[in-house]
């Protein structure tokens, strides 16, 4: 998303007069063989479409430069896909070592675990994770249960996913300088206070052994938090996202992987895209583009001789407002997968004294 927003936007507490709505909600700048023998013009028309897109962007989901390895944040019907039980966590620090004209600190920060593992049996998946993003006065918080059934579709899987959970919204009024300090809704809110919402969001994913795409719409629900103020107008806005990627082995041991990545809130768009070069199934290093907002540096490397365990980092660097902002962000993410075991197959051992033949 390319941005977050003006923290301006969040540090102040406006509206244009007493009888209209008031506004907060800190906006983020944010098949069969058909599908393998297009997966790559797919692929070359999403990045061509995004190149054509505006620079308009405002959407309210937190963003991640390592998006491709995050999949389970953006659609539920990445639940159980790789068939492998995944734990993972990430943290994101926005402009890194921004501090606010009026207030310390201010920056955005998102957090986030998940947990992600197929039910062979059923030919399913279940995710769950919970996510925290504070933006100065602001913290929003989710938590969210998915779950995907899967179809066998020629030489791929086709998943189809939901998601349920709660959206947290959470206000610290003492942080908030308002234009009009008399305001009769502002004048006697102090502290912090938070609402607690239902969420809802489905997907379709399809994947292969070298190509993936998907689409998905979260917050279905669209909550709204008021704050106990009839006047105060904050909606969760629907988000559409629509991801791709392409493995393409560029040696036998180097394996080059493009991906891009649409968001949409149904007001705005913008979109990432990004290239990652493994060498080994060990060390990986690449490069991300995200809309009128940063250029990314990814690196990551395997920790463990199964490569179980795994480091990633990315390495934002603004290109665009920069006068409001630091010029660099940080993002960390562990990722550990339970070691592949198969299946114990029990063999049939005869006997010839229990024969009766």
């Amino acid at each position: 998303m390319a941005v977050r927003g003006n923290l301006l936007d969040y540090l102040r507490f406006a509206r244009a007069a007493t009888e209209d709505p008031i506004q907060f909600f800190p906006a983020h700048d944010f098949a069969s063989d058909f599908f393998i023998n297009m997966n790559k013009r797919l692929l070359i028309v999403l990045l061509l479409v995004g190149l054509g897109c505006g620079v308009s962007v405002a959407q309210q989901d937190p963003q991640f430069s390592q998006y491709m390895y995050n999949n389970l944040f953006i659609n539920p019907a990445f639940s159980g896909v790789e068939n492998r039980t995944k734990f993972q966590a990430i943290y994101r620090s926005q402009w890194t070592g921004y501090q606010a004209t009026f207030d310390p600190g201010g920056a955005p920060n998102t957090g986030m675990i998940s947990f992600n593992t197929p039910i062979l049996r059923m030919r399913s998946g279940f995710g769950f994770f919970v996510a925290n993003d504070r933006l100065g006065p602001v913290a929003n918080t989710q938590a969210q249960i998915s779950y995907a059934y899967h179809f066998p579709v020629g030489k791929g899987k086709l998943s189809l996913g939901v998601r349920g959970g709660m959206f947290t919204q959470a206000l610290n009024f003492d942080l908030y300088r308002a234009i009009n300090p008399d305001d009769p809704n502002l004048r006697d809110r102090t502290g912090r206070e938070s609402q607690i919402r239902p969420d809802l969001g489905m997907g379709v994913f399809y994947t292969s052994e070298k190509f993936y795409g998907g689409v998905s719409v979260n917050h279905l629900t669209e909550a709204q938090f008021n704050f106990g103020l009839d006047q105060l107008k904050n909606p969760l806005n629907r988000h559409i996202y629509v991801t791709a990627g392409y493995y393409y082995d560029l040696t036998y041991q180097i394996v080059l992987a493009p991906a891009v990545l649409f968001k949409s809130d149904f007001n705005t768009t913008s979109f990432e895209v990004s290239t990652v070069a493994t060498y080994n199934q060990k060390f990986s290093a690449g490069l991300s583009f995200r809309q009128g907002d940063a250029i990314a540096f990814l690196a990551g490397m395997s920790l463990m001789k199964d490569n179980s365990l795994r480091l990633g980092y990315a390495f934002d660097y603004i290109i665009r407002a920069r006068a409001a902002k630091q010029p660099t962000s940080n993002e960390l993410l562990l990722t550990y997968t339970l070691p592949y075991k198969p299946p114990v197959v029990k063999t049939i051992k005869r006997t010839p004294r229990f024969r009766n033949d």
